[in-house]
């Protein structure tokens, strides 16, 4: 099982659930779920100041930004 800082929070899952259409595929489930845990990941990044500028991202990236 994965560490508590890495888990989706319930209430979260079902609302994002209860939102879709009466009718769906698996796929846009694990959809949700998969954007849902990429914002509460990037939210714990922002709040512990695991963040870069975007002067400190273009810097980062300059060999791709070519």
């Amino acid at each position: 099982m994965k560490k508590g800082g890495d888990l989706l929070d319930k209430k979260k899952v079902l609302k994002s659930i209860k939102d879709l259409p009466d009718k769906f595929s698996l796929d846009d489930v694990v959809d949700r779920m998969i954007i849902l845990e990429k914002i509460e990941r990037a939210l714990a990044d922002s709040e512990a100041g695991r963040t870069y500028t975007l002067a400190e991202a273009k810097k980062r990236h300059a060999k791709w930004l070519k």
